[in-house]
C-alpha cells in the first residue's frame, strides 16, 4: 500500500483493536483506572458504555494484556446467546468442554472452579464486550454468578462493555437487583478535537513516522468536523486520505486529499449524519460517570451534564502543614493517584499511579487503597477500607488528606439551634 511512500513499518489507522497503538485520552484512562480497580474489590462491577468505534474494545485487550500472571480471565465476545450458551461461553473460556451440561451442572461446576481458584490464591474475572446484545434472562445470569462467595468476599470480578443501549437494559425495572449490584458506570466520550489531533499522531508515531509531519495542518479541524472524533471514524478517514495521497506519490497529507477522501466515503459532517452534538472540550470529572451504592436507577447520568448540587463532603490536600488544595464530594467516586489521568493527581514519587478511591454516596464516604505501594494510613495505622469520619486525616505519602463531612456538620448545627429553641425561653 503506501508504507513505502510514507516511511513507515505497518499501516498507522488499521480498523483491528491493537494494544499497541491505544491512545489514553484522558476519558480512556479513567476508564482503564476504573476497569483496573476490579481487580482489588469485588463488591459488584463495572459497566464501560460507548458509542461504535469510540475505543472500548482496544481498551479491553490493553487493560487485559497487563493483568498480572496470579488473574483468570473469560473474556466473553459473543453476546447473541441463551443463558445456557451463556454459562457454556464462560466455561469454555476457563477451559471446559461443558456442552452436554445441563443448566444445574454448568452453574455447580462454574461454582466450584470459581471457589477452588479463590482458595488458590488466584482473582477470577468475567468480561463481557458488546454487553447491550446480551438478553434480560442472560443478565440475570450475571448478576447470578456476581453472587458467587466465600465466607469473607465475592468471588466473580466483572466488567460489562457495551454500547449505550446496554445503560437502558440495566435501567429496566426487571433487571433492579443487576442495577444495584453495579459499582460504576462509565461512559467513554468520543475525542475532543485536541485529543483527535494527539490521537493521528499518537498512531503514525507508533506506526514509525518518527516525528515527521505527514498530516498538513490544516487538515485536522475539517477530519474532525467529518469523524466528530469517533475513533473508528477517524482511522477510516485518516487511511482514505493517505491512500488519495499516494496516488499523487506525495508523503504529505493535505487538505484536497482529506476533502477526497470524504467524496470517496460519501460521508457528510458528523453533526449532520448522527444528530450529536460535538463535544469539543474535554468532559468535566464526573460527568460521565455514575455511582450506584445507593442511587436508584436513573440516578445522576451516564452521559450529559449531572445535576451535582451542593457537596456532600469535602476534602482538603495538605503537605508540610500547608493546604495544596480542596475538593469536593458528590456521590460518585474520586480516584486519587500520581498521574493525570486521575480525579485528584498528587505528583509525588511517593504515589503510586493510582493510589486510592474514595467512594461518596448519600449517606457515606469511603476511602479504598488501590493496592497501591506505599497504602494510605489512619492515626499511624496502615488501612485498606475505611469509612471517613468528619476530621479524619489520611496520610497518603508525604500528603495528607482531612476530610470535612458537610452533612454531619449541618446535622451539629441543627441540633444545636433546637438545644437552644427547646432551652431559651422568652420571659414572661
Amino acid at each position: 500500500m503506501y508504507l513505502e511512500l510514507f516511511k513507515l513499518r505497518e499501516l498507522p489507522f488499521r480498523l483491528s483493536p491493537d494494544p499497541e497503538f491505544l491512545y489514553l485520552s484522558q476519558a480512556h484512562a479513567r476508564a482503564k483506572a476504573y476497569m483496573e480497580s476490579t481487580v482489588w474489590f469485588t463488591d459488584g462491577f463495572v459497566v464501560i458504555t460507548g458509542e461504535i468505534g469510540c475505543g472500548k474494545t482496544t481498551l479491553i485487550e490493553t487493560f487485559l494484556r497487563e493483568l498480572q500472571g496470579d488473574v483468570v480471565v473469560a473474556q466473553i465476545n459473543q453476546t447473541q446467546v441463551s443463558a445456557i450458551e451463556f454459562l457454556q461461553s464462560v466455561l469454555v473460556a476457563f477451559g471446559f468442554k461443558p456442552f452436554k451440561m445441563k443448566k444445574a451442572e454448568l452453574l455447580a461446576t462454574l461454582n466450584d472452579f470459581l471457589i477452588q481458584q479463590y482458595d488458590e490464591g488466584r482473582k477470577i474475572m468475567l468480561v463481557v464486550d458488546e454487553a447491550q446484545n446480551l438478553s434480560p434472562r442472560v443478565l440475570e445470569e450475571v448478576r447470578m454468578l456476581s453472587g458467587v462467595e466465600t465466607t469473607k468476599e465475592k468471588v466473580l470480578r466483572i466488567i460489562l462493555a457495551g454500547q449505550p443501549e446496554l445503560n437502558e437494559k440495566l435501567d429496566a425495572p426487571e433487571l433492579e437487583q443487576l442495577a444495584q449490584r453495579v459499582r460504576l458506570r462509565f461512559h467513554l466520550p468520543a475525542l475532543s478535537a485536541p485529543e483527535m489531533h494527539g490521537y493521528i499522531l499518537h498512531r503514525l508515531e507508533v506506526a514509525g513516522s518518527q516525528g515527521r509531519e505527514i498530516f498538513a495542518p490544516d487538515t485536522f479541524d475539517t477530519i474532525f468536523r467529518y469523524t466528530g472524533g469517533v475513533p473508528r471514524l477517524t482511522n477510516t478517514l485518516c487511511d482514505t486520505s493517505m491512500l488519495a495521497a499516494s496516488t499523487r506519490e506525495s508523503d504529505r497529507v493535505t487538505l484536497d486529499d482529506v476533502r477526497t477522501a470524504i467524496s470517496e466515503l460519501q460521508w457528510v459532517e458528523y453533526a449532520s449524519r448522527t444528530g450529536a452534538r460535538l463535544m469539543r472540550g474535554v468532559h468535566p470529572p464526573g460527568e460521565a460517570e455514575r455511582a450506584f451504592h445507593s442511587e436508584p436507577p436513573g440516578a445522576g447520568a451516564s452521559s450529559g451534564e449531572v445535576p451535582r448540587g451542593a457537596p456532600l463532603a469535602r476534602i482538603l490536600l495538605a503537605t508540610a502543614g500547608h493546604t495544596v488544595s480542596e475538593h469536593e464530594l458528590h456521590p460518585g467516586r474520586l480516584i486519587i493517584g500520581r498521574t493525570a489521568a486521575n480525579d485528584l493527581q498528587i505528583d509525588s514519587r511517593f504515589v503510586s499511579r493510582h493510589h486510592c478511591q474514595i467512594v461518596t454516596t448519600a449517606h457515606s464516604c469511603v476511602i479504598e487503597d488501590l493496592n497501591s505501594t506505599n497504602g494510605i494510613y489512619l492515626q499511624s495505622k496502615r488501612v485498606r477500607y475505611h469509612n471517613l469520619n468528619d476530621g479524619d486525616v489520611v496520610t497518603i505519602g508525604q500528603h495528607e488528606l482531612l476530610y470535612i463531612d458537610e452533612r454531619a456538620r449541618a446535622h451539629r448545627s441543627t441540633g444545636e439551634h433546637a438545644h437552644i429553641s427547646t432551652t431559651v425561653l422568652p420571659e414572661n
